[in-house]
């Protein structure tokens, strides 16, 4: 595949182009989700600094760097454990991590990225992992181990790294999965910083502000809207354990695994 043309400070790499270079990359990212990533990055000034948390295959990390100016560093966290890599795909695969990052190795590459991305290859709740990286965040986008504490952990503390001025962060599975949802209930129903911009399919994003106690109250309702949406697509998921993945085409669903 033909590599796209690299960013430059003026100019971002267009949207049809950046979708192109991730249509045969594995992942779980949406073209809709991809857009949204693409839209974020894209408003960051050049010299930005962006965060993400699990890349898997680098199809997220391809967005994130076609998507923002040349001068925007990516950092991308993953220990490539083969674990917490998709649905019920939870224990640990050496063999399938070492797969995995040279698939996203060579996935930078032919996307002309390297000198653009730093893989951190540690866990992110590893004191290591946030060690590795200096300063204010710009663009903090999550998509680690879908369990409530590894997830609120992330939310948390590299969400404390990100800048009060503008900066954003994006969550992958929110309103999705269990353990995702409630660190979100948890520690953005009732923040004082964090204000929900909106989501497509389970990709939430949040802007960093600073809310009154009535913007709380407001910030908090239009995210426990969303919880209708996630048990829909819990319900969706037993029955696609269960086998019975035909019976969600009674609601409108295709069958697949929702994201």
């Amino acid at each position: 595949m033909k590599a796209p043309p690299q960013s430059t400070s003026e100019t971002i790499t267009p949207l049809e182009t950046t979708l192109a270079a991730i249509e045969n990359v594995e992942g779980w990212l949406t073209p809709a989700q991809a857009t949204r990533l693409w839209r974020a990055a894209g408003t960051l000034p050049a010299g930005a600094k962006i965060v993400e948390i699990g890349s898997f295959r680098g199809r997220s990390t391809t967005v994130l760097g076609l998507g923002s100016r040349r001068e925007t560093h990516v950092f991308a966290v993953d220990p490539f454990l083969g674990s917490d890599r998709g649905p019920q795909e939870i224990e640990q695969d050496l063999d399938r991590g070492q797969a995995d990052m040279a698939r996203f190795t060579d996935q930078i590459e032919r996307a002309a990225l390297s000198d653009r991305v730093t893989l951190i290859r540690e866990l992110s709740g590893d004191q290591a992992a946030l060690d590795g990286i200096d300063g204010v965040i710009n663009l903090l986008y999550i998509d680690g181990a879908h369990r409530f504490t590894p997830a609120r952990d992330d939310i948390l503390r590299w969400g404390d790294r990100v800048s009060s001025d503008g900066g954003v962060m994006l969550i992958h599975d929110a309103f999705s999965s269990i353990g995702v949802t409630l660190a979100s209930v948890l520690v953005l129903f009732g923040s004082s910083r964090w204000r929900y911009v909106g989501r497509d399919g389970s990709l939430a994003e949040y802007q960093s502000s600073s809310l009154s106690g009535s913007e709380r109250v407001s910030n908090a309702a239009r995210q426990a809207l969303q919880l209708g949406w996630f048990v829909r697509n819990v319900v969706f998921k037993v029955l696609i354990t269960l086998k019975l993945g035909r019976v969600t085409k009674l609601f409108g669903h295709d069958g697949s695994w929702p994201y």
